[in-house]
């Protein structure tokens, strides 16, 4: 599970640069990464709210691959 501290560096990326941060949760060819990357060559303020919600909703864990971040 991530810690509070990888999630807070996660968001800021995501929202300086939304596929590095999807990147960091989810990998490089993960569907997630490709579709930040898709809406933020389309528009930069919809690659920041999926890269937000793809961090923080769909994040992944090897126990759960859907929880919401609870802390």
């Amino acid at each position: 599970m991530a810690s509070r501290c990888e999630v807070f560096l996660e968001i800021l990326l995501a929202i300086l640069i939304p596929p590095l941060g999807v990147f960091f949760r989810h990998g490089c060819c993960s569907c997630e990464f490709l579709i930040c990357l898709t809406l933020t060559l389309l528009g930069y303020i919809p690659g920041i709210i999926y890269a937000i919600y793809a961090i923080v909703v769909r994040g992944y864990d090897q126990d759960e691959e859907w929880r919401p971040l609870t802390a």
